[in-house]
């Protein structure tokens, strides 16, 4: 479905502030489930530095559903592993190969590329982005949120929109003029960063690199053609823009040696904050992103969760607005995500916080550790689920329903089965079940929400009820219809 800004019924639309990942990742759902938006920047161009590289399996898997996965994968580098050395010799390898996923590796693409692809395809959907086009102030009204923007002329106007959304990044107006607290710490801690040319890195071309030494870790982050992303601890020191001979230095110091670096693109310096709201939602107004949670960028896992977040808004802002679910719906955004901020908050920091150990002792234990714990197959499981973000879930959701001891999988978990859940124009739940009168009785029951034919179910006789993003809605015993009606009655707007 093809929208327009200009013949949209303004009083209808979703006003998205922000049009870096997380903010085009919401916009890309909206638009292709059929609702009216405008999505502002006040930057009159997309970022042309590389900023975030990692895209992790969990997220290309939920880009899919819009089929913009493919193309994204094309335009990055796919590196199947994480390999951890110190000067001396090899600690272990973190090897993503044998992931339960069709993405069996971390995508490493410039945000400034992931930003182009994403907005191309919004373009393609629609949508134009508003770029230099300024929140000045909103309000929240009976009828919805009024809003004053500037546009590139320096003009103001006042625009109406259903709900507001503010993906506007770590400093949000959207957040700070709703009040917001922004909790959490500085660490004390500098980094740099370069995007540089490197060679003589004895390392695969595709893998990440990560040297842990007694001056601290340095990390080697391929972008293509010999790039990479370099990024150091520098100690309790001002935050200032490396120069290239600073840089060289530290590659000298914490490397085995004969690894030069040239060519500068980007050379920058900076802190590292974890911080979060205590709210994603009031009224009509929602925060998603950086503008909701920060955190260290140790495992990547920053515009992910952004873009994780987009995606599980998105399908329930489409379901309220269809007037299909009620808009209690909405209040499981800020239950569901703010738990996978507040884990990754704490993963992220203890990472951190292994990477900068000082003091030669503790360094040659966390090294032997390491070393032992890579090497054996749980922890290798663990380690790259984590990373990958496919262990990321649901468990304490108010939507779960149902519970069968010893089965796979458990209310509020990723279920993939190929087919991604979800794709289409309507946001909708599947049922994965045998197709039995019951079956299509539960699905007209409910067929303003559930898909019109069942999915093929597992083999191990249970009811499973599919989430429009793939996760577990409701499970049970065949025969035992009651998880899965409780689930859907409850949100339901029309009632079963």
């Amino acid at each position: 479905m093809v929208l327009s800004n200009e013949d949209t019924n303004m009083t209808e639309q979703i006003v998205i502030v922000g049009a870096g990942p997380v903010g085009l990742t919401l916009a890309i759902e909206l638009a292709r489930y059929g609702i009216p938006l405008r999505i502002l920047d006040s930057a009159k161009a997309s970022t042309h530095y590389s900023k975030a590289l990692a895209i992790w399996p969990r997220t290309i898997e939920l880009l899919d559903r819009a089929g913009i996965g493919s193309a994204l994968v094309n335009a990055g580098i796919c590196a199947p592993a994480v390999r951890i050395m110190s000067p001396e010799s090899s600690i272990g390898r973190i090897d993503f190969t044998h992931l339960e996923s069709r993405y069996q590796f971390a995508l490493l693409l410039p945000q400034s590329d992931t930003e182009r692809l994403l907005e191309t395809h919004l373009g393609d959907l629609g949508v134009k982005v508003d770029r230099g086009t300024t929140l000045k102030a909103f309000e929240e009204t009976d009828e919805g949120v009024s809003c004053t923007i500037v546009g590139p002329d320096g003009v103001e106007q006042i625009i109406q929109a259903s709900w507001l959304i503010g993906c506007d990044g770590a400093h949000s107006i959207v957040r700070n003029s709703l009040g917001l607290s922004f909790d959490g710490d500085t660490m004390g801690q500098s980094f740099v960063l370069a995007d540089v040319q490197v060679r003589g890195l004895n390392v695969p071309p595709t893998e990440i690199g990560v040297y842990w030494s007694g001056e601290g870790t340095l990390m080697f982050f391929p972008i293509g053609h010999d790039r990479y992303r370099l990024i150091a601890d520098v100690g309790e020191t001002p935050r200032h823009d490396p120069t290239l001979a600073e840089v060289q230095a530290i590659v000298d110091a914490r490397t085995p040696g004969g690894i030069t670096v040239t060519d500068p693109v980007w050379l920058s310096g900076f802190t590292i904050n974890e911080r979060m709201v205590p709210q994603y939602r009031t009224g009509r107004v929602f925060v998603a992103g950086d503008a909701a949670h920060i955190h260290s960028p140790a495992g990547g896992q920053g515009m992910n969760t952004g873009m994780q977040d987009a995606i599980n808004l998105a399908w329930k802002l489409a379901l309220v607005v269809r007037s299909k679910a009620r808009v209690s719906l909405l209040d499981s955004y800020h239950d569901e995500r703010s738990a996978v901020a507040h884990h990754v908050i704490s993963a992220s920091g203890k990472l951190t916080r292994v990477g900068l150990m000082k003091g030669h002792l503790e360094q040659t234990i966390r090294d032997f550790v390491a070393h032992h714990l890579l090497g054996h197959p749980w922890v290798q499981r663990q380690a790259t689920e984590q990373f990958s973000e496919l262990t990321i879930g649901y468990p304490n959701s108010p939507l779960n329903r149902g519970h069968v001891p010893h089965a796979v999988e458990t209310a509020g978990e990723r279920y993939e089965t190929g087919t991604p859940f979800g794709a289409g124009p309507e946001p909708r739940y599947a049922l994965c079940a045998t197709d039995t009168e019951e079956a299509q009785a539960f699905i007209a029951r409910y067929a303003d929400l559930v898909e019109p034919e069942p999915r093929e179910g597992a083999t191990d006789g249970l009811l499973r009820l599919i989430r429009p993003d793939g996760f577990v809605a409701a499970i049970a015993r065949q025969g035992d219809w009651s998880p899965l009606d409780d689930c859907l009655s409850s949100i339901s707007k029309t009632g079963s």
